[in-house]
């Protein structure tokens, strides 16, 4: 979730009216950006549960900590590659910002819904819970609405 969160927000940030769109750029910020949130994200994990034990022990599990972040580089994907596809194909700025909100918002909902439901919640909950989910992505979409 937290990667399709920021890859939202830097999809409608990246891009300015009046500005060339750079559809590769935008796509290498938000892949480079999504590997640092999840290196920052596993790095202070392990220093928030740091222990005092063996140098080789603490190295295990800084590099158990940083894999676990994996899944925040992988929910930017979907936006990386719009951008990419974008950059191939010479679609334009506004509909590839809208279209990537609009998928985002959707994989909010679908990954919480699942999520939800994997665990236990009754389909209603469920729904629920992807709804609320979902409500980040369409904040961002009223954010990027307002500001621009």
């Amino acid at each position: 979730m937290y990667g399709t969160v920021l890859a939202s927000a830097l999809l409608a940030a990246l891009h300015q009216k009046g500005e060339s769109f750079t559809p590769y750029y935008d796509a290498s910020w938000v892949l480079v950006t999504a590997a640092a949130a999840g290196l920052a994200h596993g790095y202070s994990h392990h220093m928030a549960s740091h222990l005092r034990d063996s140098a080789g022990h603490r190295w295990r599990m800084l590099g158990r900590g940083l894999w676990n972040e994996w899944p925040l580089v992988v929910a930017s994907l979907p936006t990386v590659l719009l951008l990419v596809a974008a950059g191939l194909f010479g679609w334009d700025a506004y509909a590839v910002t809208a279209v990537g909100l609009g998928l985002n918002t959707a994989l909010l909902f679908a990954w919480g819904a699942l999520v939800a439901l994997r665990v236990g919640h009754r389909l209603g909950s469920a729904l629920a819970i992807g709804m609320a989910d979902a409500t980040i992505g369409l904040a961002i979409i009223v954010a990027n609405a307002v500001i621009k």
